[in-house]
């Protein structure tokens, strides 16, 4: 699959994907009539962005709190080494744990940056102890505890 490109997208791909991600479990007939086109067009063109790339996936927000996993922890992360080989290999180890919720290689201070949720801090020591520090090619670890959630997931502006 190519890479999608904006260039690809008129006003009513734009509209389509705004309003899905306001709220994905709109019913086609709504969103025709929000975007002001057929169903049956809509509906093609909605499939069509999910075939091209644009729409990667369509799921439930769920509360971490309601689900017993209320902290937040941002962690940073720099390895022994810059390879590919490292890089590989702590990515595939990382991919591999369900608290993880995002892993960035960035640019800066830290190699990786990720983000968990667990439980509560008790839950976050035996991860760090049981897994974290074992991780291949951890050189240091750098955690930040999220007091409050700000803005969360926001949507794309475009």
């Amino acid at each position: 699959m190519k890479e999608p490109s904006t260039q690809e997208l008129d006003r009513i791909d734009r509209n389509i994907l705004r309003a899905l991600q306001k709220d994905g479990r709109i019913a086609n007939a709504d969103l025709a009539k929000l975007v002001n086109v057929s169903a049956a067009t809509c509906h093609r063109r909605t499939q069509r962005l999910m075939e091209e790339g644009f729409i990667t996936a369509v799921r439930a927000q769920v509360a971490p709190v309601a689900v017993g996993l209320g902290a937040l922890v941002m962690v940073g992360v720099v390895l022994d080494r810059s390879t590919p080989e490292s890089f590989a290999e702590f990515e595939k180890a990382v991919g591999a744990m369900k608290e993880v919720l995002d892993c960035n290689l960035v640019a800066g201070d830290f190699d990786y940056l990720l983000k968990l949720r667990v439980r509560d801090m008790a839950g976050f020591n035996l991860l760090h102890g049981r897994q974290l520090i074992t991780l291949p090619g951890v050189r240091q670890i750098r955690t930040f505890f999220v007091l409050k959630e700000v803005k969360d997931n926001a949507p794309l502006s475009f």
